[in-house]
């Protein structure tokens, strides 16, 4: 009875041990790494007051400089093609010839016509000159009125012929068809052998001066006021020829060559309450090309303050811009802007923001706010990624090594 007695109390005291083990291992240590909250690595760009642009993103199409349907301005049958399709031409380059011996033919004889209607004046004249001296010593008023007009009617029949001659001449140019100016032409609707008519209304092709380009880009109405005003006052840098508009082309890249304000339309769509500015681009290369869709970036003037990288940012359920910080206390901290212009690929503010603050450009999608992270200096290079500072060269590694 006894032994069994010490059996059941060996057996409890075991267990207390265990229990006792078991909740000493749920209980972390003081000072262990899970008691606090581990800080998120994050990387920030310290903001510096400055001088932005204020710009503004407009979409647009590509149009031609010049554009010009060829059509034929006489009759006949196409002899000769002289172009090669999708090529270039000059201004005056042949590009169809039309057959000519019809019209060679009707320029022979307006020059027939001419040497005919040429050789009654001599006679024409004389008779009038005779005329004249008899007049009242044995010619009649009405003999020498014929005269006069004999003469007068030889005369004009001359200049008729000449007329004439110049009219055939015209249409013997016009069997040449010829580029109008400097350009890139299509491909022909008509082939050698086929008929063509004056001025008929399908075109035998069509030539695009490509260099420059225009680019048409519509903006809404409710930024009217603030472009005209810009461009009354000069604000613009390219009105009197200095670039003011940039160029997106539809692959994403920045075109190299910048634009000048061309013309604006003064009167806005009723219909999609936009107006429409036209901007010339330089074109040299043709990698612009009618109908491409494009963004262009004008330069409205330049404001004092914060730029704010649009990578950074969002936009709350109220349309708010916002971005994250590293607080003084290293926490994430989220500010609201009310104000915010664009700039190029960031935000203009002006309020909310001085020089230190360290702006959270990476690693947002981990962070929420007011949790502590560990910052990493970054910075933004020229193809808007953030990339890490380079580290600064130290002064022994500049020295040169000794020999």
């Amino acid at each position: 009875m006894i032994r069994r007695l010490l059996l059941v109390s060996s057996a409890l005291a075991l267990g207390g041990v265990l229990a006792a083990c078991s909740d000493s291992s749920k209980t972390p240590a003081a000072g262990a790494p899970g008691a606090a909250q581990q800080a998120a690595a994050v990387g920030v760009v310290t903001m510096k007051k400055g001088d932005f642009p204020l710009t503004t993103i407009l979409p647009g199409r590509a149009e031609a400089f010049q554009t010009a349907d060829i059509r034929p301005q006489v009759s006949g049958l196409i002899r000769e093609i002289t172009f090669r399709e999708g090529g270039e031409v000059k201004k005056g380059d042949v590009l169809y010839q039309i057959e000519d011996a019809p019209y060679l033919a009707t320029v022979a004889q307006a020059r027939a016509a001419i040497a005919k209607a040429e050789a009654s004046v001599p006679s024409a004249q004389s008779n009038f000159d005779r005329y004249q001296r008899l007049v009242g010593s044995g010619a009649t008023q009405i003999e020498f009125e014929t005269a006069k007009t004999n003469l007068l009617q030889a005369e004009a029949e001359v200049e008729s012929a000449k007329a004439s001659l110049t009219a055939a001449e015209i249409d013997l140019d016009h069997t040449k068809i010829v580029a109008p100016f400097d350009g890139v032409i299509d491909q022909t609707a008509y082939n050698v052998g086929n008929v063509v008519a004056a001025n008929q209304t399908t075109a035998l092709t069509t030539v695009r001066q490509l260099d420059p380009a225009y680019i048409v880009l519509t903006e809404s109405s409710t930024n009217l006021l603030r472009l005209r005003n810009a461009i009354a006052t000069g604000e613009i840098k390219g009105v009197k020829g200095n670039g003011a508009f940039r160029l997106l082309l539809e692959n994403g890249k920045e075109y190299g060559e910048k634009g000048t304000l061309d013309m604006s339309k003064s009167v806005v769509s009723e219909t999609t309450g936009t107006f429409t500015i036209r901007v010339s681009f330089p074109n040299p290369d043709r990698i612009i090309l009618p109908g491409m869709y494009v963004r262009a970036t004008l330069e409205l003037g330049s404001e004092s303050g914060y730029a704010l990288p649009q990578l950074a940012t969002s936009r709350n359920a109220n349309g708010e811009l916002s971005a994250q910080f590293v607080s003084a206390d290293g926490k994430v901290e989220n500010r609201i802007f009310e104000n915010a212009s664009p700039s190029n690929n960031a935000w203009l503010v002006t309020e909310g923001i001085k020089d230190g603050d360290q702006l959270i450009v990476s690693g947002l999608q981990s962070i929420t706010s007011g949790m502590p992270v560990k910052p990493t200096e970054m910075q933004i290079n020229d193809k808007g990624i953030v990339v890490p500072v380079a580290p600064a060269a130290t002064g022994d590694a500049q020295k040169p090594a000794a020999k």
